[in-house]
């Protein structure tokens, strides 16, 4: 349903609160809100960081995907100078229990210890809400929030669909690409990518 037609309906009285909450994140439009558990047992609200950027990162450690961009330290690399920028980078992992990259809290700590990881958060969804809620397909799959909390990026984390770890050498990094257009306030040149990996495990 696009967001035309919910709008028109909404005014019509024709749709509850439910359908609006349940709208397809789109840039350029509010980043939807979320509330949940990190690994360390805090509970993270996007409200929390009003006036940052923030990314989320979807993942799944048992993913070929995921292995490709975190084994040629891929990942890591925008992870840790996006978080010296002051950016808040949140890990989203929404596999139910019993599927593929489900993990407990202490797992979790443990692949952000021995990947050398630098989320500032990762947070354990295994009831898929956040996922659902940002119609979070793929591992990876990738958002840029703004500090006004527009989502600006969605998609992709670059142009080379594939698993193999060769495909990293000259990609077009888009969640780079993103970033460095808010940072220099112009406008996200690609702000929708069709987003590759693994299906996310609800």
């Amino acid at each position: 349903m696009t967001n035309r037609l919910t709008a028109t309906l909404l005014t019509l009285g024709l749709l509850g609160c439910n359908a609006m909450t349940m709208a397809s994140p789109a840039p350029g439009a509010p980043a939807p809100g979320f509330s949940g558990v990190d690994s360390q047992g805090n509970t993270i609200d996007l409200s929390d960081f009003a006036g940052k950027r923030v990314i989320l990162e979807w993942t799944n450690h048992d993913c070929p995907y995921v292995k490709k961009h975190y084994e040629t330290d891929t990942m890591q690399q925008l992870q840790r100078d996006m978080t010296a920028d002051d950016v808040v980078w949140v890990t989203v992992i929404s596999s139910a229990p019993g599927k593929q990259g489900y993990v407990s809290a202490s797992r979790a700590n443990e692949l952000t210890d021995t990947r050398d990881a630098a989320p500032t958060h990762v947070i354990l969804d295994p009831e898929g809400t956040i996922g659902r809620s940002y119609d979070a397909r793929t591992t990876p799959h990738m958002f840029l929030i703004d500090e006004e909390q527009t989502l600006q990026y969605m998609g992709a984390i670059d142009d080379k669909p594939s698993a193999r770890h060769s495909t990293v050498n000259g990609a077009k990094a888009y969640v780079r690409l993103a970033y460095a257009e808010v940072e220099s306030g112009a406008e996200v040149s690609e702000p929708s990518t069709r987003p590759y990996g693994c299906s996310v495990k609800y």
